[in-house]
């Protein structure tokens, strides 16, 4: 019984981090249990993925606001500068929500010949907007608070006083409760994170009852040094939220992004490598743009299907992806020989295709990629040399794939030379006569 009350007020197992059923097992772009939760005008992407991470976010900001408004009515009766901080201090955290409400509203419009990638960056322009606001608001709560303290004035209505910082106790408490269990039904370290945040804000409106306790002691500035040390709170976060929302507004991401980038990436079979990866963000969507190393023999349809499923598993990794742009770039490995002839095109009865020279690991090699060919075709390059000698290179399917087939050994230099491509494939057979010449200064 006691554990399932733990439960439910989110204490116990399925805290931070927790995966639930459908968890990849990867960490999807974010940082460590302790930085996830979202700031002060800036709403975590993955809470946004979800109906029920939206919905936590929306009684979220009418639980705080409604717990903001009777305090309000609390420090206008009572004078207590203490009881004004909390206030801000939870407006603040209700505010948060209205980016999202904003970006959500204005990303439904569709995108114009001026603005190309829609109106998502609303979102950073209401974020700094509140962040300037809870900012001025810090500065009236500081300068009340030091002006109490060097001119005190009488706290009234203790009792209230003390009903209100409870009621601001526990309108944290729903909240983060409320986050918690939401962010472990969905699988959000991010909303679960912010749950212990509300939490520990909870904490600040107690702070408020022991300033309340204090006046009622005999201590009446009491209530102006708490109402600094909460100022001093609201601060912090205001230096927090300015430096998250700045930095996306000035393109930048968290280091955990490139990371997921590349491990999505290693999840593709034919990529090479990531020649470059950036990514940025637009409100709460992410764009990304990669250029991926394949070998330049490769056909155009293999290479979507890459591009294809480089994108299915980048939205698997960082579910705020909201599009991913994937080029092209030949790979170190595989692509043409720095002074090799042009490539050869091959189309017979038998085979259609690109005959070229290449650098693989083990060396410079004849290749014959082909995207179409008869059953069991075999083939072989033979290469007229000086003196009537002909150097023969048998092409064979490397690993069992019969769309490439290549030489065992290196094409003698110089790579300048007549030859003729043999193709077999059962009863037929066929050549084709071709020439190969090397760059212009590239001679040996």
């Amino acid at each position: 019984m006691l554990r399932t009350i733990l439960a439910w007020f989110g204490f116990g197992p399925g805290g931070h981090g927790a995966h639930g059923p459908g968890g990849h097992g990867h960490s999807q772009g974010h940082k460590d249990d302790g930085d996830h939760g979202h700031t002060h005008g800036v709403i975590d992407a993955t809470i946004a993925t979800t109906t029920e991470g939206i919905n936590a976010i929306k009684w979220s900001f009418v639980i705080l606001a409604a717990t903001a408004l009777m305090q309000l009515v609390v420090v206008y009766f009572s004078g207590s500068v203490a009881l004004l901080a909390d206030t801000i201090h939870n407006v603040g955290d209700a505010m948060t929500a209205v980016p999202l409400w904003i970006a959500f509203v204005l990303v439904r419009r569709p995108a114009t010949k001026v603005f190309n990638y829609g109106l998502g960056r609303v979102e950073d322009l209401a974020g700094i907007m509140i962040v300037l606001i809870i900012l001025l608001s810090a500065i009236v709560a500081g300068y009340e608070s030091i002006d109490h303290l060097i001119n005190p004035r009488p706290v009234q209505h203790l009792g209230w006083l003390i009903g209100a910082g409870i009621v601001g106790f526990a309108g944290n408490e729903i909240v983060a409760v409320i986050r918690i269990r939401t962010g472990r039904r969905i699988n959000s370290a991010a909303l679960i994170a912010d749950g212990y945040h509300a939490r520990t804000d909870g904490l600040t409106s107690l702070a408020v009852v022991a300033g309340a306790i204090g006046v009622w002691m005999g201590f009446p500035l009491a209530d102006p040094i708490i109402g600094l040390l909460i100022t001093v709170a609201i601060l912090g976060i205001v230096w927090q939220s300015a430096r998250s929302v700045l930095t996306r507004m000035l393109d930048g991401i968290e280091p955990g992004t490139l990371e997921e980038i590349h491990h999505a990436a290693a999840h593709v079979k034919g990529i090479d490598r990531i020649v470059d990866a950036k990514a940025r963000w637009i409100g709460h969507k992410l764009h990304i743009q990669v250029t991926i190393a394949l070998d330049e023999g490769i056909f155009l349809a293999a290479a979507n299907t890459i591009a294809h499923q480089l994108r299915h598993e980048l939205k698997d990794h960082l579910p705020a992806l909201a599009e991913a742009s994937i080029l092209f770039a030949p790979s170190a490995e595989g692509g043409g020989h720095h002074h090799a002839p042009d490539p050869v095109p091959v189309a017979t009865r038998l085979a259609n295709g690109l005959l070229q020279i290449v650098d693989t690991p083990d060396g410079e090699r004849m290749r014959l990629r082909v995207s179409r060919h008869a059953e069991g075709l075999k083939a072989s390059v033979d290469i007229e040399r000086e003196g009537g000698r002909t150097e023969v290179l048998d092409l064979r399917p490397v690993g069992g794939d019969h769309h490439l087939l290549q030489s065992q050994t290196a094409p003698e230099e110089p790579h300048e030379f007549s030859a003729r491509l043999r193709l077999a494939a059962g009863t037929e057979s066929e050549e084709l006569a071709f020439a190969m010449a090397e760059p212009a200064g590239q001679h040996h």
